[in-house]
């Protein structure tokens, strides 16, 4: 048996090390069809939100799902903490995505449990598969009402999931991450699916938990004045290339026009 693979520690703040680092990264799901991703660099650190902007087919999500290894890597690096992705046997993969919260654009929930039991999942992969029975410990119990408190929804803790609104429903996925004590966070499309307040609410969640647990949050979106207003660096995607990469403050919407740029305005 191989031996275990863990998370490197949070990084103290200010700190130059990666958590997360991508190197001439490509992805090709099968033979002689295009790449999806094509020359990928990205780091990402300890306390910061980066915002992955690009229309559908840019290779966000392939991005994001590389991280986790549920996207082949056809030539290139993933490094994840000490996990080298390319090289994880099927137990050291399972270490790994305990260790990276997803948060997702349906929210996944299982509808007719509790709000917390929903929260608690995120603590199976330590707790014991046992524990689907609803005997988690107490403990696991008390941190996940911290967590609902933290999310401001701790009132709707008894609650069938699927009573609640969207914006409710992703703040409980958003809890179940934290239970797992990420050292990252992947938010693919999270807001999608929500109001313009509850968008703003959301992502402003997110980055406070990239801050306060000093964590890396990666948060892909579609829409360019949520990525100027809730991030501190911005990655644009197109055609599975970068071609825009920068800090938020450093950024404006005339600059990250051409992730959305269709086929006629770029031979215009």
């Amino acid at each position: 048996m191989s031996a275990p693979i863990t998370m490197s520690a949070p990084a103290r703040a200010g700190a130059d090390e990666p958590r997360i680092r991508i190197r001439d990264l490509t992805v090709r799901y099968a033979p002689g069809e295009p790449l999806v991703l094509d020359g990928i660099d990205l780091d990402l650190f300890c306390g910061e939100t980066v915002a992955l902007l690009g229309s559908s087919g840019s290779g966000k999500s392939t991005l994001m799902k590389t991280i986790t290894g549920f996207a082949p890597i056809t030539s290139g690096s993933v490094r994840a903490g000490d996990f080298d992705v390319a090289d994880l046997r099927r137990g050291q993969l399972r270490s790994l995505r305990s260790h990276v919260g997803q948060v997702f654009q349906q929210f996944n929930l299982i509808g007719r449990l509790s709000v917390l039991t929903n929260v608690l999942m995120g603590a199976l992969h330590v707790a014991g598969p046992v524990n689907m029975l609803g005997t988690f410990r107490a403990a696991d119990r008390r941190r996940a009402l911290e967590l609902l408190d933290r999310v401001g929804i701790a009132h709707k803790a008894d609650q069938e999931a699927r009573s609640l609104s969207g914006g409710q429903q992703q703040r409980v996925a958003i809890a179940r991450a934290l239970m797992q004590n990420p050292r990252a966070i992947l938010a693919d499309e999270p807001v999608a699916s929500l109001d313009p307040t509850m968008s703003r609410i959301v992502l402003e969640l997110l980055r406070s938990i990239a801050r306060e647990e000093r964590i890396p949050v990666l948060v892909s979106l579609h829409v360019v004045p949520l990525a100027l207003a809730h991030s501190d660096r911005i990655v644009g995607l197109r055609h599975g290339r970068v071609i825009v990469s920068g800090r938020t403050a450093h950024l404006d919407a005339d600059q990250l026009a051409p992730v959305y740029e269709t086929e006629d305005e770029e031979a215009a």
